[in-house]
């Protein structure tokens, strides 16, 4: 008995808990379906004479149609599912590379490097952006995605984070049989390592996915031309100084975080099994 009711109060807090959590999420989608007078009115819903007393007749999708009409929200929609894509994928593959030299291999200058990548791992990435962006121009890659790209393709903390998960999680034993029996070192690494640290993978590919999808400051940095600019981007141009129409920037917020959410629902598993890899070894 005493069980079942520590259950059921446990129950009734995550449930407390989870609508307190979802309750701007339904106000977002409710302001999203609203017109610009219900919007100032009501706090959720319009009030009418329909079902639970709302005016289900006086909800609207101008605020969707706005925005993939009358406004480029489609084109940047494919330019950040483009750079986050990109980006997160060549970045956990060099990542993974980079941590699995330098946990695997022995050569001269390991223990620098890794003081390096360490060293790198402190340094504010605001302070960077003067000086990537004078490298950015002279090589030439200024409004192009490569130079968006191209700075993010081997992240200090992702190359230590792949260093400590094959520390643990892939047996040098392992990578000396195969040598032995004549296997390459992109062979090792693509057949035996890279399964090993799955779940790492998983985690990572998440997160950089998140970041290069809602990094605001760079791409306004590096693009200039509008019709390259990604959803992060495009979204703060819906924004006046003198006047905000928030049922559309609130639509737009939600188209924004509908494919992130997703990828979350998708990975979860592994995004879990990812940072929790390291906790016990063995």
């Amino acid at each position: 008995m005493r069980r079942r009711l520590t259950l059921a109060v446990v129950y009734a807090l995550l449930v407390l808990f989870a609508g307190l959590m979802l309750t701007p999420f339904a106000f977002m989608l409710a302001s999203t379906l609203k017109t610009k007078a219900d919007f100032v009115n009501t706090l959720f819903l319009p009030d009418g004479d329909g079902w639970l007393g709302v005016g289900w007749d006086r909800l609207t999708l101008a605020n969707y149609r706005r925005l993939f009409v009358e406004l480029p929200m489609a084109r940047a929609l494919l330019n950040s599912a483009f750079l986050a894509s990109v980006g997160s994928i060549f970045a956990t593959l060099f990542s993974a590379m980079g941590g699995y030299a330098l946990s695997k291999f022995e050569f001269r200058g390991r223990e620098a490097l890794i003081r390096l990548v360490l060293g790198a791992l402190i340094i504010p990435a605001p302070l960077l952006i003067a000086p990537g962006f004078q490298n950015l121009w002279k090589l030439g890659l200024l409004d192009t995605y490569t130079g968006l790209i191209m700075p993010g393709l081997a992240p200090a903390f992702g190359v230590f984070l792949f260093r400590q998960a094959m520390l643990n999680a892939v047996p040098s034993e392992l990578i000396d049989a195969a040598r032995i029996d004549g296997a390459g070192e992109f062979r090792i690494f693509f057949t035996l390592v890279f399964p090993l640290v799955r779940p790492m993978v998983g985690a990572f590919l998440m997160i950089t996915f998140l970041g290069v999808w809602n990094d605001f400051l760079t791409p306004q940095v590096v693009l200039q031309s509008p019709d390259r600019y990604p959803l992060s981007t495009t979204l703060a141009m819906l924004r006046n100084l003198d006047w905000n129409d928030y049922g559309l920037v609130l639509a737009g917020t939600l188209v924004s975080i509908a494919p992130v959410m997703c990828l979350f629902l998708l990975l979860q598993r592994e995004f879990i099994s990812g940072l929790t890899s390291g906790a016990v070894k063995g």
